[in-house]
């Protein structure tokens, strides 16, 4: 007997559900033919001669096989199972529109979000260069304690945090997390020293933990893997382009000093917390639960998405991922679910590679304001410099998350920004800065802090191997964490006791770059291993094999055999 679809009724919708018993793999659903893998041009300029635009869109998946669709059946209560129909078909030209109302809805808006995040986290340097450390009776030891308290904090709140997005929804936690922590960041403009100095670190931290793994959750409803990936770069662009704006911002504001008898760092903590308190506001109303899920007083009677447009959403994002469809939005992850995720040691290269990969770079971006002060730049001017390096940051981090789509190279491609780095620390552990051409010291630090960051392809490279919400959910707080306490480590690479010249610490910084090569290196023959090892095993079983194997099987997420590691 042949696997059908039928329909059952629901409140207010029809809901697809697939029937049967089909043991034949070979049979194919009486639908709609599908379209080439081939024919896929994810970018702009590879639509060129020979692309049909009114070619069918739809992939291959595990649901035009009767033997393995039944099998991978989204869970009764999911929110978009009114909307899931596997006989569905598109062409590339409603695809290509609608991931651009995608982008123009939710990824802007989102992008809009980390900007605030790190205006927040990161306008600390620019308060340096106004004498806030001398004002508030501090040394450089105390303002790296403030960031090691800081990135604790954070790095604590990670997981507690998006437990809770995943049971409340993401789009009611994270607009919570802004107006919370803009409240603290407004705090700041009363500083009286070292103690409320190292409270509203602390403070910020808690809040603004788990915002980026909730956001990449959320954006997981909208998107396929590869173009979440792309998405990603656009999203850490929005980090230096925040950085950008906040020395624009800082320039202006810290010319405030003065006003009401107060320091110019005292207005910047204070009028920025409110820019991003107005967004965190905004948040509440221009966050959708889902796609399926758009319609309010704000966003419409009729919401976002036409039906037509729901289902292709909701069936290309399935398709690609099937696992989408095993937990709602709104579930939470039991402590059963979590220990589970914790334990899955396939993922543990990925969260090794986040622990080291960044720390070369971290000591030398939280000192250029203070050196650059001290090879004697006026307080605005150092504001200004900082900003070459963030331009040429996003351009090199795009255009490496591009090459890694395109070569399907994730670890070779992640691994260039350390090959970038290397000769640049190299100067800083040769050259003593302070006695150098105060302009040529600018130049190598821009371009070392304008290194390829791989950080967005990581995240998706995490997200692509975790295979099941439930572990994504984890994973993806649990990469952050790491990637948090590689900046607590950074953060106290360089002491007060190495200055001015921090030889010492830009020794350990080499050395780390050097074992960062290794590591990748490790990682991509551990991922190939274990991808040949499943491809053996899978290639020896019969199509019936097969087939009893993915109806009988408890191997869950990328525990099962079909399920091949990125790398």
């Amino acid at each position: 007997m042949s696997t059908v679809y039928t329909t059952k009724k629901g409140p207010n919708e029809s809901i697809s559900v697939l029937q049967g018993t089909d043991t034949d793999s070979s049979t194919s659903l009486d639908i709609a033919p599908l379209g080439e893998p081939g024919e896929e041009r994810r970018f702009w300029f590879q639509r060129g001669k020979g692309y049909n635009p009114e070619a069918v869109a739809t992939q291959p998946s595990v649901y035009d096989n009767p033997g393995t669709a039944k099998e991978y059946q989204p869970r009764a209560d999911w929110e978009n199972l009114h909307r899931f129909d596997p006989s569905a078909r598109w062409t590339w030209s409603e695809e290509y529109k609608l991931i651009r109302k995608i982008d123009l809805r939710i990824m802007v808006f989102t992008c809009l979000m980390f900007m605030c995040l790190e205006l927040d986290r990161s306008n600390l340097s620019q308060a340096l260069t106004d004498n806030m450390l001398p004002e508030l009776n501090m040394s450089t030891n105390d303002y790296n304690l403030g960031n090691t308290v800081f990135r604790l904090s954070f790095l604590c709140a990670e997981l507690p945090s998006q437990l809770v997005s995943k049971w409340v929804g993401p789009d009611r936690w994270i607009p919570t997390q802004m107006v919370l922590w803009s409240a603290v960041a407004m705090a700041q403009y009363g500083l009286n020293g070292r103690t409320t100095f190292l409270l509203c670190r602390a403070l910020l931290g808690i809040l603004q933990g788990g915002f980026i793994p909730d956001v990449i959750l959320y954006l997981s409803y909208f998107y396929k893997h590869h173009e979440l990936s792309l998405r990603l770069g656009f999203f850490w662009t929005a980090m230096n382009i925040a950085d950008i704006l906040a020395g624009f911002l800082a320039f202006g504001l810290l010319h405030l000093r003065g006003v009401q008898g107060q320091s110019g760092w005292r207005w910047l903590f204070l009028l920025e917390g409110l820019l991003t308190l107005l967004f965190g506001l905004s948040a509440y109303v221009l966050m959708p639960p889902g796609p399926c899920q758009t319609v309010n007083w704000s966003r419409g009677k009729s919401g976002w998405f036409t039906a037509r447009e729901e289902t292709i959403i909701v069936n290309r994002v399935i398709r690609d991922d099937p696992s989408k469809g095993s937990m709602h939005n709104r579930e939470p992850i039991t402590p059963k679910l979590l220990w589970k995720s914790l334990k899955d040691y396939d993922l543990w290269p990925i969260y090794i590679i986040g622990l080291t990969f960044q720390t070369p770079v971290v000591p030398p971006k939280q000192y250029l304001t203070l050196t650059l002060r001290g090879l004697g730049f006026s307080t605005f001017v150092t504001n200004l410099l900082v900003i070459p390096s963030e331009v040429l940051c996003i351009f090199f981090l795009l255009l490496l998350t591009y090459i890694s789509e395109i070569s399907s190279q994730l670890t070779l491609v992640s691994m260039i920004g350390q090959i970038w780095i290397l000769p640049f620390l190299v100067y800083l552990y040769v050259v003593d800065i302070n006695t150098a051409n105060k302009w040529s010291v600018w130049v190598v630090m821009t371009l070392l802090l304008a290194y390829p960051n791989a950080h967005a392809i990581q995240v998706n490279w995490n997200s692509r191997n975790s295979n099941t919400v439930r572990s994504r959910t984890v994973s993806a707080a649990v990469y952050n964490m790491c990637v948090q306490a590689s900046a607590i480590i950074a953060s106290n690479i360089y002491r007060a006791d190495d200055a001015p010249r921090y030889r010492r610490g830009n020794s350990t910084l080499l050395g780390l770059v050097v074992s960062n090569i290794f590591i990748y290196l490790l990682t991509k023959v551990y991922y190939v291993w274990r991808n040949q090892s499943r491809d053996k095993k899978w290639n020896a079983m019969t199509d019936n094999e097969k087939t009893h194997y993915l109806a009988t099987t408890k191997d869950e997420g990328n525990k099962r055999l079909d399920f091949r590691f990125a790398h």
